[in-house]
């Protein structure tokens, strides 16, 4: 049976974010419909990123946690990638299988795909410093020229790829992600509490600065109604009257956070698939949106969409939102239905046999 390899070992647990579900789900999911036989490859941090497949952890990748040490470990891996490559066993391998945005090692055979989660450097790049910009349009660029086969998360980073790299269309694929349908449901008997949620990472395009302008505003006429943060990077930041800081959950209280909400708030500006939609969804949780990026498209019509950009469309989504929650609900419940990892898992599963040309 052909034999394709899935290289994670760019993989930073519980720093990634979604591209660390994805990368997870993947794999457990192809465990349970793939047709291939398959070998993941993971960093020291991550031994047990392959979930039930074949799982080789590559002591020959130095996986760090810091930003500083993950450039490190990847410059080195390019610079000298034989070590790397005899790890992968690439000569064994009929196809390969880059699932974090990064060809690593660089390979030429066997016939590779990538998936480049997002391009946000080329569409805000005032988010990064000038090294990370500069690191980030080579690795990306270098990696895109060598894919057989680019794949991404959405159909609008689908479109960005093809524009700005001028790639012809039929290298690049879409995938939608998923959502979890066994641990987020919803549960009828917790009731909705007053208080608004944004699950994300303090990083720029997240938009917290607007979001709390928009809270104020909201709570002229919802004064009952607070704001819970969840993620990483809210140490030593400023937060408001009205903003509960809970950093990193545990999985189980982000559910539980979910199926309490009275909504999802999510101002991003920009994103390349996004998740927490979908998880806020599946667990009845009525969504307010920005309409930036692929969120529209992950969205449809389950929610209310809004101008990242105004907090003044931003409070008046989210008092939208919460005076049709029922109708919001309903539809939520829905459009999540149709997004389950076994069926992202098949759509890899035939980009792999596209690579075998078969």
């Amino acid at each position: 049976m052909p034999r394709v390899g899935i290289s994670l070992l760019t993989l930073v647990p519980g720093i990634v974010g979604g591209s660390e579900t994805y990368a997870r789900e993947v794999c457990r999911a192809l465990g349970r419909v793939g047709t291939l036989e398959y070998t993941v490859f993971v960093p020291t941090i991550a031994a047990d990123a392959g979930g039930p497949l074949d799982t080789r952890v590559v002591a020959a990748y130095r996986a760090s946690r810091t930003m500083a040490g993950r450039i490190a470990a990847m410059t080195a891996a390019a610079v000298a990638p034989w070590p790397l490559r005899r790890a992968l066993e690439v000569d064994r391998l009929d196809a390969i299988h880059f699932p974090l945005s990064v060809m690593l090692p660089p390979v030429k055979r066997p016939p590779a795909a990538t998936t480049v989660l997002d391009i946000q450097h080329e569409l805000l790049p005032e988010f990064f410093s000038r090294a990370e910009l500069a690191y980030r349009r080579a690795v990306y660029g270098a990696t895109i020229k060598r894919s057989r086969l680019v794949l991404t998360i959405s159909e609008h980073a689908r479109a960005e790829l093809i524009e700005r790299y001028a790639l012809a269309p039929e290298r690049v694929r879409a995938i939608h992600l998923a959502v979890d349908h066994e641990r987020f449901t919803p549960d009828p008997a917790l009731a909705r509490q007053p208080f608004l949620l944004y699950p994300a990472n303090r990083w720029p395009h997240k938009n917290h600065a607007r979001l709390f302008a928009a809270l104020a505003l909201v709570r002229r006429e919802r004064p009952e109604l607070r704001l819970v943060l969840t993620g990483s990077g809210h140490e030593g930041q400023p937060a408001p009257d009205g903003v509960d800081v809970r950093g990193r959950v545990s999985a189980a209280e982000l559910v539980r956070l979910y199926r309490t909400a009275a909504a999802l708030v999510f101002p991003s500006l920009y994103e390349g698939f996004g998740m927490p939609l979908l998880e806020a969804m599946a667990t009845g949780c009525p969504v307010a949106s920005a309409n930036a990026g692929s969120l529209p498209e992950v969205a449809g019509d389950a929610a209310t969409l809004f101008d990242p950009t105004s907090p003044e469309a931003i409070a008046a989504g989210i008092l939208d939102a919460l005076a049709r929650a029922d109708t919001l609900t309903a539809r939520g419940l829905e459009r999540a239905r149709s997004f389950t990892w076994d069926a992202c898992a098949r759509a890899h599963d035939a980009i792999y046999h596209d690579l075998l040309g078969h």
